[in-house]
């Protein structure tokens, strides 16, 4: 059985999702799956969310579907009773993490300074969340930071596309990286799921020549 870490390294891209209407949850979930990225971070940021995880989860148990945007612990309960396979939050929450790692709950959290990687390294966390990517600066900023924490591999969300995928996951300590092109509010609304699953292959094409 591999680790949720083993699965992103080897998808090296995570779909992040916001999904507004439940009933799009199987149709994307099946896009996703048949574009060759079994995988979804389902944003709670919409009323939707905790459905959606539940749907994706039963009807597509091998997905590795999980919670971003988690702000609370009240909402790390309910992700995991639908289906929530890990745990993704913005910032980071030293109560959400302590109380993840307490329950053995797989956590990622959002960290941008030193003073946030040094929280998560003392907890014995070996891959954080480095978000929002681009907006903090991007893979420099990453590189700067890992110098010290050799420990720590990251996972960049936020603002990255087919146009920079290369700058990050070039670097060893990038696990993978989140991204919403392939998956974009627009096209889920619309209910172009064929576009989805096209994009989602190029996205896992462009990975892998780039992980080659």
């Amino acid at each position: 059985m591999k680790t949720i870490e083993e699965q992103f390294r080897e998808y090296a891209v995570v779909p992040v999702v916001v999904l507004e209407d439940a009933k799009d949850a199987l149709p994307l979930a099946e896009a996703l799956t048949e574009g060759g990225l079994p995988c979804a971070e389902v944003t709670f940021r919409t009323e939707a969310a905790e459905e959606s995880i539940r749907v994706m989860s039963e009807k597509y148990p091998e997905m590795l579907v999980g919670a971003g945007t988690v702000l609370t612990i009240e909402q790390v309960d309910r992700a995991v009773a639908a289906g929530a396979k890990f745990i993704v939050s913005p910032g980071f929450d030293p109560e959400i993490v302590d109380y993840c790692l307490e329950k053995k709950i797989p956590v990622f959290p959002g960290c941008v300074t030193p003073s946030e990687v040094a929280q998560a390294a003392k907890r014995g966390m070996k891959v954080i969340k480095f978000f929002p990517a681009e907006q903090a600066g991007g893979i420099a900023r990453i590189k700067a930071m890992a110098a010290p924490y050799t420990m720590m591999e990251f996972m960049p969300t936020g603002g990255i596309g087919v146009n920079n995928l290369k700058d990050y996951l070039s670097f060893d300590k990038i696990l993978c990286c989140g991204g919403s092109w392939m998956v974009k509010g627009d096209l889920i609304k619309n209910g172009e799921f064929d576009k989805i699953r096209e994009l989602t292959r190029e996205a896992v094409e462009l990975a892998a020549s780039i992980r080659k």
